[in-house]
């Protein structure tokens, strides 16, 4: 029984590394007019926490989007980002 602490360990290692461990699928689009800033940084490529929190009071300052081009107008975000997201945001 001395190896059973060893045995317990690998097996925990091995179950780790293998996908055991069930994780949330971020999904696959996100509502700019209703999505909270973790949601926004989370699913859309090149925008982190701080830029994430810029569109939310842009958001709260104008008015919901009413086209993805309007989020060009939020301080930190180009054509470059809205290039790469342009699949993954809905305005509804």
């Amino acid at each position: 029984m001395r190896y059973f602490p060893a045995f317990k360990n690998l097996l925990l290692a091995v179950a780790l590394s293998s996908g055991f461990v069930v994780s949330a699928e971020l999904p696959a689009t996100v509502n700019i007019n209703a999505a909270d800033a973790d949601t926004i940084a989370a699913v859309l490529t090149g925008v982190g926490k701080v830029r994430a929190q810029s569109i939310i009071k842009w958001r709260e300052s104008h008015g919901p989007f009413t086209s993805a081009e309007q989020l060009a107008e939020v301080s930190g975000v180009g054509a470059i980002v809205l290039e790469k997201n342009k699949d993954k945001i809905v305005l509804e």
